[in-house]
């Protein structure tokens, strides 16, 4: 897998505030434009940058080094440079969807399960328009000296923990595999492996980039059932939002987009810069262990972040082939639902229209 490193390799910060205001003029001109922010009417005819006010972020989880890219947009001034008086990221776990839908946040990181079965069940107005993590970062995460769950069957009777957002993640893993929760005895459980680690609970739903790294690097032998081996290999950390605003604010979304992808190439380029500022700075009350959020870092930019896809069309895209994986694993779930009614990738195929250079960049 190629990675960008060096200084021949990436953008430094003023030439992306360069390019970032370019898509800032790009998008004075626009309907959603603030009229105070489009044409000065002098001789010279110069434009000032678009101004799209605040902005809110739904995260998925804590602030750890699963958000190490929107951690370097913030830092580096690629939101502001995009036209964001302030991006503000709040805190998980949530799935986002009623965060977007009750207008608390403007764009949400999420999952295709979650997001499908909002607009599945519930006509829900919400759309992905771009993913962080090309695969499914979800576990049944066990110990060898335990569960040892390996197979989807090792799990038959025994004791799963599982937490009330990713509910509906493990009724569509036993859904793949053709297993009901009676197959299963359903343990509430929160964030915290402690269950796991003393026996409470056979299995535990995990990230392969946190928890189970965690629970590892404290010396235990470990065994993992990843979703995406086991019929879920859906897109994770997902863009999402209304269809309301795709409508209304095309143009503040797609610079939201483009700061984004500078801030991922650099956490790609710069993994253990990204952990540090998860575990120095953004995460800092948090007490993150700064050698696990280091491996976490380096584990999804090189197994979850970046693909062949990626290389050739640039970060967040998701190709034809992974838009049908992941309605299959919908479609396995009972969640039945076509590419339209999920995704809109137009925003992204405009940034990258508009930017060539930047595949490239985040190849």
């Amino acid at each position: 897998m190629r990675f960008i490193n060096g200084k021949a390799g990436r953008l430094t910060a003023a030439a992306a505030g360069a390019a970032i205001a370019a898509i800032a003029l790009a998008a004075c001109s626009s309907s959603d434009a603030d009229p105070a922010t489009s044409a000065s009417g002098g001789s010279d005819d110069t434009m000032e940058a678009a101004s799209y006010g605040d902005f809110t972020v739904q995260l998925s989880w804590i602030k750890n080094e699963e958000f190490s890219g929107e951690f370097f947009a913030d830092s580096m001034g690629y939101f502001t440079e995009a036209g964001f008086d302030a991006v503000e990221l709040v805190p998980g776990p949530s799935t986002g969807a009623a965060e977007l839908l009750s207008g608390t946040a403007d764009i949400a990181l999420s999952d295709a399960v979650s997001i499908g079965s909002a607009v599945a069940a519930e006509e829900a107005p919400l759309k992905i328009i771009g993913t962080t993590y090309q695969k499914n970062p979800f576990t049944v995460l066990s110990l060898a000296d335990g569960g040892n769950i390996a197979t989807a069957q090792d799990m038959v009777g025994k004791k799963i923990g599982v937490q009330d957002s990713n509910t509906a993640l493990f009724m569509a893993l036993l859904a793949a595999n053709g297993l009901t929760e009676d197959d299963v005895e359903i343990v509430p459980v929160q964030y915290d492996p402690a269950p796991l680690t003393n026996g409470e609970v056979d299995g535990f739903i995990a990230y392969l980039t946190n928890e189970s790294i965690t629970v590892e690097a404290a010396g235990y032998d470990t065994v993992n059932l990843p979703f995406a081996d086991n019929g879920l290999p859906f897109v994770a950390e997902t863009f999402t939002v209304t269809d309301q605003a795709i409508a209304e604010n095309r143009d503040a979304l797609k610079a939201f987009l483009y700061a984004e992808i500078l801030g991922w190439t650099d956490a790609v380029n710069d993994p253990e810069e990204g952990a540090r500022l998860a575990y120095e700075e953004y995460g800092a009350d948090l007490e993150l262990n700064p050698e696990n959020s280091i491996a976490g870092a380096i584990a999804q930019a090189e197994d979850l972040v970046v693909s062949d896809e990626t290389a050739a069309n640039g970060l967040f895209t998701i190709s034809d082939a992974l838009q049908a994986s992941t309605l299959e694993s919908l479609a396995g779930a009972g969640i039945e639902l076509e590419a339209a009614d999920l995704f809109d990738l137009s925003l992204l195929a405009e940034v990258y229209e508009e930017h060539p250079e930047l595949v490239a960049y985040a190849g």
